[in-house]
């Protein structure tokens, strides 16, 4: 079975981040989104793998490579721009040519993988199947109606009707952004027409397939699961992969420092006079002086932390706080400074695009 993974999205929740980068190349724990992804159609046994790209297709050949490094083989697809994940399948006919295929959203991050999913896939191939799960607001998402007495075996149960960000939703079982398709999808892709947004939604592509007679199931998972398109869900991915985090410290903590909890230094790291709790990671490069990094941060490459206290927040490489009291729920762009003016507050939350400065109280 091949794998088309999207990566071409523009990310529009988490500008200005995706101004100036792919948003999945976004770090969880230090690694890029895609990484979880790829690493999880290797594990489920794929290699073929297309990935459609848009407008930072080099900056994500630049980091997934060819694939070998994941034990995959990437083919890139260009999709001049993103008209729909349906849109998607049919820039990638040839490449999928008559094969049954997973398509993928490069922006999901399911820690269960897709190892399950697929090898029920493999054993009982129907012309589509889903991967669902329940949500408080299923408004924000594709949502599937299904038929009553669904066993949750592999058989899944039978899919009725799929409707697109309904106003009014018939179920709270939303589409997690993973499915298993035969070659029967490509004439559903090539007879719906654009929607009311202009895209070619797989959503319409589905109901097709329900509407003409063939086959479709869905299961459930209630497996932590992220569509990681805002600043919330990058935060409780990283949260998550942080809680699963193995400890090591490889760089180096002075004596008036103390260390608690799984924390990961990587070489090259150093830390000075400063109190880090874990669950945390603390990337190559980056200095860590008079500061305390709280749990459930994650510190990119190259940053500077400077008497500030951070948790629960990301910095991506190379950024700088210097005197911020604190920070906590926030996600700080590649080379953004936060440094301290005169005090007015002692608590802060921050969405800072990458390059940009920002000037607190102290």
């Amino acid at each position: 079975m091949k794998a088309l993974l999207l990566a071409g999205g523009t990310g529009s929740r988490l500008r200005p981040f995706t101004h100036t980068g792919a948003k999945q190349l976004l770090p969880i724990a230090n690694r890029p989104v895609l990484f979880y992804a790829l690493e999880a159609l290797a594990a489920a046994g794929v290699t073929e793998t297309g990935v459609v790209v848009g407008d930072h297709e080099r900056e994500i050949r630049r980091a997934a490579g060819d694939g070998s490094a994941f034990g995959l083989r990437l083919t890139y697809l260009h999709q001049d721009r993103p008209l729909g994940l349906a849109h998607a399948v049919r820039i990638a006919r040839d490449f999928l040519g008559d094969d049954d295929f997973l398509l993928y959203l490069g922006d999901t991050y399911l820690p269960e993988g897709v190892t399950g999913f697929l090898d029920r896939a493999r054993a009982q191939p129907v012309d589509a199947r889903l991967l669902l799960t329940r949500v408080a607001d299923p408004t924000a998402f594709g949502v599937a109606e299904v038929a009553a007495g669904g066993d949750g075996t592999a058989a899944g149960s039978t899919v009725l009707r799929l409707e697109e960000k309904p106003e009014h939703p018939r179920s709270d079982l939303a589409l997690v952004g993973v499915y298993a398709f035969t070659p029967a999808v490509h004439e559903a892709v090539r007879a719906i027409a654009p929607s009311a947004r202009g895209e070619l939604e797989i959503t319409h592509a589905v109901q097709w397939m329900i509407d003409h007679g063939l086959t479709v199931r869905a299961e459930t998972t209630a497996a932590t699961w992220r569509d990681t398109g805002s600043v919330e869900d990058m935060l409780e991915a990283n949260r998550h992969v942080l809680d699963t985090l193995v400890g090591g410290i490889e760089g180096k903590v002075d004596a008036g420092s103390t260390v608690r909890g799984r924390v990961l230094l990587a070489e090259g790291a150093v830390v000075r006079g400063s109190h880090i709790t874990g669950p945390a990671i603390i990337g190559a490069g980056t200095v860590v002086t008079g500061s305390s990094i709280g749990p459930y941060t994650a510190v990119a490459e190259d940053c500077r932390i400077e008497d500030s206290a951070i948790a629960h927040s990301v910095l991506l490489r190379g950024a700088r706080i210097e005197g911020a009291p604190l920070i906590q729920d926030s996600l700080i762009g590649r080379g953004a400074s936060v440094l301290a003016t005169p005090r007015l507050s002692r608590s802060h939350r921050l969405v800072i695009g990458d390059h940009s400065e920002v000037h607190l109280t102290s």
